[in-house]
């Protein structure tokens, strides 16, 4: 392990007191997952007007192009401060005393990192079958510049739980995004519409951030501090650089294989499937370092009581979502986006499946963060991707991108998920007295899937949003008859 040094400070309570602490730690979790729940919905409700809006604009092509750039996008955000945000929040001493070097730190690694996807960025889109996407990769990326300044500021209110904060700053930045996306998608900008929407937003977020935490900004170098924050982040960071890449693999492999416009359907599907982990899972992410944190610094004991509490309550309320969506894939796309979209539908089958997949993993990797297990997080990703990528590449020649949603979803459930388990295992965190509280959100998903299945077919030709309506609604019945006494009891349990 990993675990960074010092006295917890006064905003984190005493890890030696009664349980009071650990009451005192679930209402701070608590409240910033609220909070982070809350910004994350008014944040993804615009976000998804903004695609339906820019679906209707756009082509399928730009679409492929913005999926090329947002991909390495996504690569460089988890690497740019080689893990000194994770470690920042994880630090168990003063702010201070770190703030200084730490943001030294992600200005060199930000500065370093976008100089070299700058100049590799022609490679990176011919590679991805898109050379077009070239100049987009570079614009998109200068959102780490911005990041570099803001990254241990955004750190300290998530480590203090000031959620609300975090959020009000990601929606301004958001009001800034979505003229600036659709006023270019409208001039006849293609891709570069979302490239400059996501670079408005970084800015504006970034000064409210700035604004919100009233923490002088110095820059300075402590050498053992430095190695301390290092031996930490960087493997954190390795190990969610490579969740983030092998999660966005599918359109850089798509569009290696297929062109951009069939990477443009996978991204529509890819999009789809993300908004429960958007919502839902980055919400918790906000919260879920920091709580672990904190309870991992009283014993073991208490993280694996956390982990045992929380893990029933989010499979449960995540399965049904991804049994509609893998069900009614078709009339959800075709209701949302148009019948030129259609394509999208058996994609998002196979992603409905990731999604589950993925949350878990995610969670497991905030478990390990948090006890300072990060090199196993490293192995664990890199088990999955050495049994993904091929199978990813083999089923993409043979099935399309039918074929690559599948070898992710396959591999994620077969591979990821079992070596999540053992990593979380092997860090001491009991998971055996979850598995009977699975039984019910199991078989009552089982249920969902079946009476859905039936209304579809029966409802086949009606319209798209009556076979949402009807066969999702009587599933969403049969799910909660089923689960939602069990339900109630953990949610008590958990309160």
């Amino acid at each position: 392990m990993s675990e960074l040094p010092g006295t917890v400070d006064d905003t984190t309570g005493d890890p030696e007191g009664d349980p009071e602490h650990l009451q005192d730690i679930g209402r701070k979790v608590g409240r910033g997952l609220s909070w982070s729940l809350a910004g994350n919905i008014a944040f993804r409700a615009g976000s998804f007007i903004m695609s339906l809006i820019l679906a209707r604009i756009l082509m399928p092509g730009d679409f492929g192009i913005f999926a090329v750039a947002f991909s390495a996008t996504q690569l460089v955000m988890v690497l740019k401060d080689i893990g000194v945000m994770a470690a920042v929040m994880q630090w168990r001493g003063k702010l201070e005393e770190i703030a200084p070097t730490a943001t030294t730190i992600t200005f060199i690694s930000a500065l370093t990192l976008y100089a070299g996807f700058y100049l590799i960025a022609p490679w990176y889109a011919h590679s991805a079958g898109t050379d077009a996407a070239t100049p987009v990769v570079r614009l998109l990326t200068s959102i780490i510049l911005v990041e570099a300044v803001t990254a241990v500021r955004s750190a300290t209110l998530l480590r203090t739980f000031q959620q609300s904060k975090a959020s009000i700053a990601i929606l301004i930045g958001f009001a800034a995004n979505m003229p600036v996306a659709i006023i270019l998608a409208v001039e006849g900008f293609g891709a570069y519409s979302f490239a400059w929407g996501q670079v408005a937003r970084a800015v504006v977020t970034g000064i409210v951030t700035l604004w919100f935490t009233h923490m002088p900004f110095r820059l300075g170098w402590k050498p053992a501090i430095a190695r301390q924050l290092l031996k930490f982040g960087i493997p954190s960071a390795a190990g969610i650089a490579l969740e983030t890449a092998l999660l966005y693999i599918g359109n850089v492999i798509v569009g290696g294989i297929m062109g951009p416009v069939w990477t443009g359907f996978y991204l529509l599907a890819f999009n789809v499937s993300s908004w429960v982990p958007g919502l839902i899972g980055t919400a918790i992410r906000t919260v879920s370092i920091a709580g672990f944190s904190r309870l991992a610094e009283r014993d073991t004991e208490s993280l694996t009581r956390g982990v045992q509490r929380s893990v029933p309550i989010l499979i449960g309320a995540i399965l049904p979502v991804a049994a509609v969506m893998g069900v009614l894939a078709h009339p959800l796309i075709g209701l949302l986006y148009g019948e030129k979209w259609g394509q999208s539908a058996g994609v998002l089958r196979f992603l409905a499946v990731l999604m589950v997949a993925r949350m878990l993993t995610a969670l497991a990797l905030d478990i390990l963060n948090s006890q300072g297990a990060t090199r196993a997080t490293v192995w664990m990703n890199l088990g999955y991707g050495a049994a993904m990528v091929p199978t990813v590449i083999v089923l993409t020649h043979m099935y399309g991108i039918r074929g690559a949603a599948a070898g992710q979803a396959l591999t994620a459930l077969l591979v990821a998920l079992p070596l999540a388990m053992w990593a979380v295992q092997r860090a001491g965190v009991r998971l055996a007295p979850i598995l009977p509280h699975l039984v019910r959100p199991l078989i009552g998903t089982l249920i969902m899937c079946a009476v859905m299945m039936v209304l579809a077919y029966v409802l086949d030709d009606a319209h798209f949003l009556v076979q949402l309506v009807v066969a999702g609604g009587a599933g969403f019945l049969v799910y909660a008859a089923v689960v939602l006494p069990q339900f109630k009891r953990l949610m008590k349990v958990a309160a």
